[in-house]
């Protein structure tokens, strides 16, 4: 029900990066980091990897998921969706290869996931001896390392370069303009901070999620090799499913906004939780307001101005965030450094 993400050759760093920076869909490179001694590690076996890794740790404890063997390491909603089906916890990384070690021979082990722990915090020369040379150094790679688990339909709002490390993980994509035909879950109580997707799509149920069939009909995948890199786009929808005991990602994700209040996730934010608070009568008329000036403006709709007039010009721009910058210091006090 998907066609495969294409794969492209490898290339000089400039080819690479030009295709990175013009790339609106996905792409998988294969084994252009085959050569990282994690990597190399790996194809060693679990053992060599898991004393690679040990030697890398600070100490430092990192967030870890936990979550009952009958859930299959799927984590996300309980079925009324009113609480989250998995546990937190804190463990460095020496005490999440050693659980992972002790569990790789049982038949229908808990889900263990440390998720999105900064290597710089966790295993500071994890960068230096693994380098990403298509992205600045200030770019720091980010450790995910479980059994067998699957990350439920999200998506990011960063630009993402997927490297795995150790096992397969196989991703499911679908373009941004899907998330009608996702069946998202709740925008105010997410798992991680991202909303999830609440159907099954491994075995989708279309009877109750049938616009899943037009969704599916956009999808890609690709299943990753230890050395393989695949390119996300921000705000591609992906699940990601990791096989088995033992498997490791380094992800660098890049490209947020320097001011925060240019930030269309913190502006999106806050109009939702304003919008949330308004009658229907206010509601009624900002969603006339958005439509008109940001969600589909359209030419016949400012005819009556100059040309110059149909849309804010830069000078405009900062104005208005200079503005929203006055009211913020008014009721928050100054920026923190």
């Amino acid at each position: 029900m998907s066609r495969e993400v294409e794969a492209i050759e490898r290339a000089d760093e400039t080819t690479m990066r030009t295709r990175i920076r013009q790339a609106s869909a996905p792409f998988v490179v294969r084994g252009l980091v085959a050569h990282w001694p994690a990597v190399q590690r790996a194809q060693e076996g679990v053992a060599a990897l898991a004393t690679y890794l040990q030697g890398l740790d600070n100490g430092r404890p990192a967030g870890v998921l936990t979550a009952s063997a009958h859930l299959k390491g799927r984590f996300g909603y309980t079925p009324d969706l009113e609480a989250l089906n998995f546990s937190r916890a804190q463990q460095t990384l020496s005490e999440v290869v050693a659980t992972l070690i002790r569990l790789s021979g049982h038949p229908m082990p808990p889900g263990l996931y440390l998720q999105s722990a900064p290597a710089r915090d966790h295993a500071p020369d994890f960068a230096a001896q693994n380098p990403m040379p298509l992205l600045p150094p200030e770019i720091g790679p980010r450790l995910w390392i479980g059994n067998a688990t699957r990350a439920a339909l999200h998506n990011d709002h960063d630009l993402n370069l997927a490297c795995l490390v150790a096992g397969r993980r196989h991703f499911l994509l679908f373009p941004p303009e899907q998330v009608a035909n996702l069946y998202i879950g709740p925008l105010g109580h997410t798992p991680s901070g991202r909303p999830i997707g609440i159907a099954d799509l491994d075995t989708p149920d279309f009877d109750t999620y049938p616009r899943l069939k037009q969704a599916f009909a956009h999808a890609q995948s690709v299943t990753l090799a230890p050395g393989d890199v695949l390119f996300i786009p921000r705000y591609w929808w992906h699940q990601v499913t990791a096989e088995g005991p033992f498997g490791m990602l380094a992800n660098f994700w890049w490209g947020s906004y320097a001011n925060p209040l240019e930030d269309p996730a913190v502006v999106f934010n806050q109009a939702l939780a304003a919008m949330a608070g308004l009658s229907a009568a206010d509601r009624a008329y900002w969603r006339e307001m958005f439509r008109l000036h940001i969600a589909d403006p359209q030419p016949d709709t400012f005819a009556h101005l100059p040309p110059e007039s149909h849309q804010i010009n830069e000078a405009e721009r900062r104005s208005l965030l200079s503005g929203i910058e006055g009211v913020m210091r008014r009721h928050f006090g100054p920026p923190q450094p």
